[in-house]
């Protein structure tokens, strides 16, 4: 596995030096990262230290889970629960490997914790003990520590530093926790995760289920409600992207038209059916288009790509991506002219959204529940219009594009504030 890179940070003003502006206790230098190993949460908690200025002095860490066999049906139970597990398990079959060997039966290795066997072994643990012993004997150096984590895996390891680490600590949740939302400084969360509030919402679930289904109260004064997801990208980040891929998109004819293809999940069901919808709108747009890049994520099925790549692979306006790197993401944003998305990733309607750029939306009919609500919202902000397949696509619109992320860092450095720390200059 190669080595994480986090992005390069924006050069930030160069400071007086903190002794002079009251000294480097209450001075925010450094920030912890928490993953849990999906992009699409890893992906929030980077933009939301880029956004802070911090980009440069950030350092990842992961929770992992036990991998193969058994395991891979074991990824509902609390990360805790499930490593002990694990440990057992492994104690139970290396038990039974001594009786077998004795009796000349062939043997099969397990596959080691958080696959050692395809690198998973490099990435640095995220140890509870190990991160607050560093905010513990590094304060009077280096200040207060930013803690930053974002997806179901991780609350339980950033709810522990901010319990063991306190006062040198201020711990935010990306996703909402579910319960005992006072155990983070703040938590980062979209609107549409507390759409069980609603009456529309309480009207679905049965009465007797209702005290299970969670939030189960209105947000708290440390939660910070945004639309969409956080991303990485900003005018500064688009700017670059930009430059960097000017060489391929830059002859493109345009309008480009970008489609990014993603995958069905539990609150949007869809299959080779809507594939098949969103080739027969294309077809009918290709008309008004210069060319198109379909790109897909790595939850697209396979009989979901290969049927596009049938359809469009040998089309002269159409270029599909194939997977290889570098990954062509940043450069479809900074160059679309116009974007199509599934609406099962609430990240990549964000990230689309960011770019104040006309986004079409396929599938949004499909979705359930929350989702529901999401794509109400930004529909009736003017973000996003469905996919019919009758659009003109030289025919441009616009909106204020999304901002989540830096509205997001903006209520950190104020909250920051009201505990008298501040990020450096």
């Amino acid at each position: 596995m190669k080595p994480i890179r986090l992005p390069e940070p924006p050069s930030g003003p160069t400071g007086v030096p903190d002794i002079f502006e009251g000294g480097v206790y209450g001075v925010v230098r450094r920030a912890v990262i928490i993953g849990n190993g999906f992009p699409a949460s890893e992906n929030q908690s980077i933009g939301l230290v880029r956004a802070l200025g911090l980009a440069d002095k950030q350092t990842l860490f992961r929770v992992t889970r036990p991998k193969g066999g058994v395991n891979e049906w074991l990824h509902w139970l609390p990360v805790s629960l499930h490593k002990k597990l694990d440990y057992v398990i492994r104690q139970i079959y290396g038990y039974s490997r001594i009786l077998l060997a004795g009796r000349g039966n062939k043997l099969h290795s397990l596959p080691f914790e958080n696959g050692g066997s395809v690198g998973l072994s490099s990435v640095v643990e995220a140890d509870v003990k190990k991160i607050v012993t560093m905010a513990h004997e590094t304060f009077e150096k280096d200040g207060p520590l930013l803690v930053v984590a974002s997806g179901r895996d991780t609350i339980s390891v950033a709810s522990a530093i901010k319990r063991l680490a306190s006062n040198n600590v201020f711990v935010v949740q990306i996703q909402h926790p579910r319960t005992h939302l006072n155990r983070f400084d703040m938590v980062i969360t979209p609107h549409h995760d507390y759409y069980p509030l609603t009456p529309h919402a309480q009207e679905q679930v049965p009465r007797f289920l209702r005290k299970w289904i969670t939030p189960r109260e209105p947000p708290d004064s440390n939660v910070v409600l945004t639309t969409g997801a956080l991303y990485q990208v900003d005018a500064g980040a688009l700017r670059t992207a930009a430059t960097a891929w000017h060489d391929e998109f830059a002859p493109l004819p345009k309008p480009l038209l970008v489609v990014t293809i993603g995958g069905p999940t539990n609150r949007c069901r869809y299959g080779v059916d809507l594939v098949k919808q969103l080739t027969v709108s294309l077809h009918n747009v290709l008309v008004s288009c210069g060319s198109v890049r379909i790109s897909f994520s790595r939850r697209t099925p396979a009989k979901i790509s290969n049927l596009i790549v049938k359809e469009f692979g040998n089309h002269p306006k159409i270029y599909i991506w194939d997977g290889e790197e570098p990954n062509p993401h940043m450069g479809h944003l900074a160059w679309a002219d116009a974007f199509v998305v599934t609406a099962d990733s609430v990240s990549m309607v964000s990230e689309a959204c960011g770019t104040g750029k006309p986004v079409y939306v396929i599938g949004m009919e499909r979705c359930t529940w929350k989702f529901v609500e999401f794509h109400k919202s930004l529909r009736e902000r003017g973000l996003v219009r469905p996919f019919t397949g009758l659009e003109d696509m030289s025919e441009s619109w616009s909106y204020p594009p999304l901002n989540d992320t830096a509205e997001a860092a903006n209520r950190v450095r104020q909250a920051l504030a009201e505990r008298g720390w501040r990020l450096r200059p």
